[in-house]
């Protein structure tokens, strides 16, 4: 298909889907949908399209894995429409969505199916006035748009062109503009007294009237395309944007009032539509000292509560902080979310650790202040005291309250905040700000409140990184540190653990020299990922080792190490390839305890799969016998010996994916073999890596000649 008709085509796929999603959303009268689409993997999805949905909350959840306490993820899982009717009905089955989402809605969310196969979801919101049913017509029109939507994701994947989604989902509706209004609809809006404005779903000023320019002291050609809190800055406070969200979220008409400049009070009363508000102003008798009254219109129905903006900032922040496993990722979070929020300029990690200060990790600090701190003997007084945070508000104060402060020319303002678990300090995490800076009552317990989860957090990582480097250090001990070298016999080796977060594991290779013409290769994997698995693994290789030297042939290194195995009843299983190699003959004799089969390959041809008769796994019957197989090892031929991490891939043939490393495989003549096992490696796709790789090759060089 040429590449013009392929892209004509998708974009006709988004555009009846985007039409599916605004007809479904219309005919039953909700004001937000989403369309999700489901990965290759069967295990992500992702929000192709949403309507009436503002940014920030889209952004969130534009992203479902299929095991996460989602709605969405939950109806995928057992193949149902769920149905949430309130507020109260999230809560009790999703508390953490509802703490986001703190808004009175009711939610209908749909698998979609190509046949019997689920390949996306879907939802809608409306107000939260339905029963604890849908009503036939509307589970009709859902039904009908669902088939529909998984008819056109299945006919796209069939056609070469799938439908995915982009980076970020596309978002429906009118979207802010700086064109003007048209002249018929501000006429009729510059005739009421009160004032009107239009926004759309984040909030943008889209339409304003005469009269709310005038209320707002905005002017019209310089506010399009601003949100309403940024354009008026006396509007900027979390609690205002709340009302927005709320009135976009839960569909109900929201209200609040607030003073502006000039010291009108003024009403503000949001009518929400599909695709965005309408805001009506107008302005209340005041007194001059009056104190602006935030309180909702008992009309709202709902008391929603201030500062929700920045609590779901936080739910997110110690979601994601809960993945965090070093203090630099810790940091890199939490810049990203509070950076932009708090004004911070620059933020650290100062610990102490034998007696000298560290800056542990760091953003936004130049290297000349970070190198005044790091690795001092002497500590600051300004970190002595890590039993209570300490905000001040420019240099002054901190000279005031420390005299020998040095001063830094990119700093005027600083937090800092000690890191306390259990009672017991950690560090002390430092907030910088470029210029002078007021912590007021709201801000310093936020800050106080956030570092509790980076405290947390920072101890979760420096607990894992004392375990990580536990983990490498017994691993690479029980690993051999060089392999022997015999004359004629090339070698390469390399151990890959698992990704972050898996445990030790069990994989492990190994070279015994036997003679000056004789050597064997071994290779295996300990069942489990854990220091068990890693101790039984140095006892297979010393058992492997000891039987080797006395002369034993492959089978019976195999069935005596089976032997001791089964007698320490261990409970853990253990695949092993031993390989017996002659240089003098050029043959290998191979023996096999269930392990993966070697691939030989030769100069200029593809390799090849060495078939061998596998037999039971070492430690399950002291009686069984292993068989020995011998093949032709030709002059530089290369044998490679390897765990299943470097085949195996989710979803794929294990033998299929041992044929194709067999296929790509045709070594040229020379190439060194450490670059080949790097090659190999690399080609593994380590990002996607759930398991160990241990990998070794051996080649009969004719250097030896």
């Amino acid at each position: 298909m040429p590449a013009e008709a392929g892209d004509h085509g998708a974009a006709d796929d988004s555009s009846r889907l985007d039409g599916l999603l605004i007809g479904s959303v219309t005919d039953t009268g909700a004001h937000i949908g989403a369309v999700y689409v489901l990965d290759t993997s069967g295990e992500l999805l992702r929000m192709v399209a949403g309507i009436g949905m503002p940014a920030p909350i889209a952004r969130s959840f534009s992203r479902v894995r299929t095991t996460q306490a989602l709605p969405l993820a939950v109806a995928i899982r057992e193949r149902r429409l769920l149905w949430i009717d309130s507020r109260e009905q999230l809560a009790r089955g999703f508390p953490t969505v509802a703490l986001a989402l703190p808004y009175p809605f009711a939610l209908a969310l749909v698998p979609l199916y190509a046949g019997d196969t689920i390949v996306g979801g879907f939802l809608l919101l409306w107000p939260a006035r339905h029963g604890s049913e849908l009503d036939p017509h509307l589970l009709g029109v859902i039904n009908d748009t669902c088939a529909r939507l998984g008819e056109l994701i299945e006919r796209a994947a069939e056609q070469g062109r799938p439908i995915t989604a982009g980076h970020l989902p596309r978002l429906l509706g009118p979207r802010s503009t700086r064109t003007p209004a048209d002249t018929g609809t501000l006429n009729l809006l510059n005739r009421p007294p009160e004032g009107f404005c239009e926004l759309d779903v984040d909030g943008r000023l889209t339409l304003i009237s005469t009269k709310a320019s005038d209320l707002l002291g905005l002017p019209a050609a310089e506010a399009l395309g601003e949100r309403l809190w940024e354009a008026l800055p006396w509007l900027a406070g979390p609690s205002y944007e709340n009302r927005c969200r709320a009135a976009v979220i839960s569909g109900r008409t929201t209200r609040f009032t607030g003073r502006s400049p000039e010291g009108r009070q003024l009403t503000f009363a949001l009518y929400p539509g599909l695709c965005g508000l309408t805001v009506r102003v107008t302005q209340a008798e005041t007194k001059p000292d009056q104190a602006p009254d935030q309180t909702p219109d008992p009309a709202d129905g709902e008391n929603v509560p201030p500062l929700m903006t920045a609590m779901h900032d936080i739910l997110r922040l110690a979601t994601s902080l809960a993945r965090a496993v070093t203090a630099q990722e810790v940091i890199d979070l939490v810049a990203d979310h509070v950076m932009s929020i708090h004004d911070i300029t620059a933020l650290a990690i100062l610990a102490t650790e034998g007696g000298r200060l560290r800056v542990v990790a760091s953003r936004g600090f130049s290297r000349q202040a970070l190198d005044h701190f790091d690795n001092r003997r002497e500590i600051p007084p300004i970190l002595e005291d890590e039993s209570k945070p300490a905000f001040f508000r420019n240099w002054d104060e901190l000279r005031r309250a420390y005299p020998g402060a040095l001063r830094s020319e990119e700093v005027n303002a600083w937090a800092l905040l000690p890191l306390i678990t259990s009672s017991r300090p950690l560090g002390t995490c430092v907030f910088a700000y470029d210029r002078p800076h007021e912590f007021g009552i709201d801000e310093r317990a936020s800050l106080t409140a956030l570092i509790g989860l980076i405290a947390q957090a920072f101890e979760h990582a420096r607990l894992y990184d004392v375990n990580h480097q536990f983990a490498q250090f017994l691993q690479s001990s029980l690993l051999p540190r060089a392999l022997p070298h015999l004359p004629g016999l090339d070698v390469a080796a390399r151990y890959v653990p698992a990704t972050p977060g898996m445990d030790i594991g069990g994989d492990f290779y190994d070279l015994i020299r036997l003679s000056d013409t004789k050597a064997a290769a071994v290779i295996g994997d300990v069942q489990g990922h854990d220091v068990t698995a890693a101790a039984l693994m140095g006892q297979v290789r010393t058992a492997i080792q000891a039987h080797a030297t006395t002369g034993a042939g492959p089978g019976e290194v195999l069935a005596r190490t089976n032997r001791l195995l089964t007698a320490l009843a261990t409970d853990r299983f253990t695949s092993c390839l031993y390989v017996d190699i002659d240089l003098d003959r050029h043959t290998a004799s191979l023996s096999s305890a269930g392990h993966l089969p070697p691939v030989l390959g030769r100069p200029g041809a593809p390799g090849q799969v060495i078939e061998t008769a596998p037999g039971l796994l070492l430690g399950i019957d002291p009686d069984v016998e292993y068989v020995t197989a011998e093949v032709e090892l030709p002059p530089d031929s290369i044998m490679i010996l390897y765990t299943d991490g470097l085949v195996e891939e989710p979803g794929l043939d294990l033998g299929d994916c041992i044929a194709a490393l067999a296929a790509g495989f045709t070594p040229p003549p020379h190439r060194p073999l450490h670059t080949l096992a790097d090659s190999l490696i690399g080609q593994a796709g380590i990002e996607r890596r759930t398991d160990d790789i241990a990998l070794l090759l051996v080649r009969d060089s004719l250097a030896r000649a």
